[in-house]
């Protein structure tokens, strides 16, 4: 699966304790995330992640382009709901299309650990699920 991991400045250390605690669910996906996070996690566990520009450069609009495209499983997203983010309309569009797409979403670390946790017991399969059934034709 394509997961994509984001974090807000005060949740990056989280991130990296998370990542490094699934490292062993996380390494059997392709990971991608936004720069400063991704660059973080690739110094820091070693594990091959595409990165894309930092979110307030356009970071989190890439994402969500790869969300729109269908080209994205399941997106991490640790947010810090206490501080302003000056890309905030780029956060909530990010998450709007999360919602549309029908893409997992974890924004804080309770919800994050139950997702990977799922994707490593086989409970997001309902992704390739439903692209089989958009691929067959109905009978009646």
């Amino acid at each position: 699966m394509k997961i994509a991991l984001i974090a807000h400045d005060r949740k990056k250390d989280l991130m990296i304790k998370l990542v490094s605690a699934y490292r062993h669910v996380l390494e059997k996906h392709e990971l991608f995330a936004t720069g400063t996070t991704g660059g973080r996690i690739i110094d820091e566990t070693d594990l091959p992640v595409h990165r894309f520009k930092s979110g307030p450069l356009g970071g989190d609009q890439q994402i969500g382009a790869m969300i729109s495209e269908d080209a994205l499983d399941m997106v991490i997203f640790l947010r810090d709901p206490l501080a302003a983010q000056p890309h905030e309309p780029d956060v909530t569009a990010l998450i709007r299309l999360s919602d549309v797409y029908e893409i997992p979403l974890a924004t804080n670390i309770g919800t994050a650990e139950m997702l990977i946790r799922g994707l490593d017991a086989g409970y997001a399969d309902f992704r390739e699920v439903v692209h089989e059934l958009d691929n067959k034709p109905l009978s009646l």
